[in-house]
C-alpha cells in the first residue's frame, strides 16, 4: 500500500512557483537509484554508466545514506543545500570544503544521542568520509554533466510549459502533471513517501525541480524557512539517456573560468572597482551566501582584498588578481 506525504498549497491564485534547474537533484536521484536501491526508475544505460564511472568505494560510501531504517540524509550533505542558479561545481565545492562540525552537529540534530550504527564509522572517522563522498558526488558529476548540457533545450522547456501555466492562472496544470507518482487534491499535493508527514507551504516559495535521472524520481524537501522543492522527471528522459538528443555546439574554451571556476572568474572580472558586496551579488545572480563563500576563497590567495565601508562590506581586486586575469585572458 503506498503512503504519502501531504503539501497543503494554500490559495493556489497566490502561489509563487518557480522552476528552478538544479543540478544537485538529478546526482541525489543516480546515486540513490544506482547505489541505494531506491526506485526512480533510472534507465539500464544511466545506471551502467554512473557505476561505471564510480570509485570502488562508492557503494560502501553511500550506504548510510540509503538504510531503509534510517532514510534520513544530513541537509549538508545534500548537493540541493540551495535552490539557486549556481553550477554543479559550486555546490561540489561546498560538499569537498565541509567541515566534521558541522557534519557532526547535522548527524546530532538529525538523531539525537541515538545515531544509527550504519553512521558509527562516519563519527569515528569524518574528514574521511566527507572526502570519500565527496569523490563519489564528483565522479557522478563527471557522468551525468554532458547528459545536463544536452538537456539544455528540454529543460527551458519545461519552465516556459510551467510558466505559461503560471501566467494563465493555472498552476493546477503544471502541478497535476509533474509525475504520476504525485497526486494534486484541490489544494494537496501528495508525494509517495514511505515515511509519511505533513506540511504545510505557508506562503513560501515553491521550486520546482526537473530531474533528469528517471521516470520514477521523487525527491522533495519543505524543512526551509523560505522554500519548499519538488523534484520531478525531466520530460524526455529515454532519448536524454540513449544519446538521441543533439548535441549543443562546444562552448568557447574560457581559461580563467576552466582555472578558478565560474563564480571565482565572474568576481574576479567584476571587481576591478571597489564594489558592495551586495551589489555584486546582484550583478552576477549568485545567491550572498555564494559570493561571500567564493569570495573568501580569493581572498585567501590574495587575488581580492575586501574592506568595511560603513554598513556594507566593499570588495576590489588585488594586482595579483589583475595580473592573474590578464595572464589567463591574453
Amino acid at each position: 500500500m503506498n503512503t504519502y506525504s501531504r503539501l497543503e498549497l494554500g490559495s493556489l491564485s497566490e502561489l509563487r512557483i518557480h522552476v528552478v534547474p538544479h543540478p544537485g537533484a538529478s546526482l541525489l536521484s543516480l546515486v540513490a537509484d544506482t547505489f541505494g536501491q531506491r526506485r526512480h526508475a533510472v534507465p539500464d544505460p544511466a545506471r551502467r554508466a554512473v557505476r561505471l564511472g564510480a570509485p570502488a568505494h562508492a557503494e560502501a560510501t553511500l550506504r548510510p545514506l540509503f538504510a531503509p531504517e534510517h532514510p534520513a540524509i544530513p541537509d549538508c550533505l545534500t548537493p540541493t543545500g540551495t535552490m539557486t542558479h549556481e553550477a554543479a561545481d559550486h555546490h561540489l565545492e561546498q560538499l569537498r570544503d565541509l567541515s566534521t562540525d558541522t557534519l557532526l552537529a547535522d548527524l546530532e540534530a538529525d538523531f539525537g544521542g541515538a545515531v544509527p550504527p550504519q553512521w558509527r564509522h562516519v563519527i569515528e572517522r569524518p574528514k574521511r568520509w566527507i572526502q570519500a563522498y565527496a569523490q563519489v558526488m564528483q565522479r557522478t558529476w563527471q557522468t551525468v554533466e554532458p547528459v545536463w548540457t544536452a538537456a539544455g533545450s528540454a529543460l527551458r522547456r519545461e519552465a516556459e510549459r510551467v510558466g505559461g501555466s503560471v501566467a494563465f492562472g493555472r498552476p493546477e496544470l503544471a502541478l497535476s502533471a509533474l509525475s504520476p507518482r504525485y497526486r494534486l487534491d484541490g489544494t494537496v499535493l501528495r508525494l509517495p513517501d514511505k515515511h509519511p508527514e505533513d506540511f504545510d507551504l505557508l506562503g513560501r516559495r515553491l521550486v520546482l525541480v526537473p530531474v533528469a535521472s528517471g521516470s520514477d524520481a521523487s525527491l522533495f524537501a519543505f524543512d526551509r524557512a523560505d522554500t519548499a522543492w519538488v523534484g520531478y522527471p525531466l520530460p524526455g528522459l529515454d532519448a536524454l539517456w540513449s544519446g538521441r538528443l543533439p548535441r549543443p555546439p562546444a562552448p568557447r574554451r574560457d581559461p580563467a573560468r576552466l582555472i578558478l571556476g565560474d563564480a571565482r572568474a565572474a568576481i574576479l572580472r567584476a571587481t576591478s572597482a571597489a564594489t558592495h558586496m551586495g551589489n555584486l551579488s546582484s550583478a552576477l545572480g549568485y545567491a550572498p551566501g555564494t559570493v561571500s563563500h567564493h569570495c573568501a576563497r580569493l581572498e585567501d590567495v590574495g587575488l581580492i582584498h575586501r574592506r568595511r565601508q560603513g554598513q556594507h562590506v566593499v570588495v576590489r581586486r588585488t594586482q595579483l588578481g589583475s595580473e592573474l586575469l590578464d595572464l589567463l585572458t591574453h
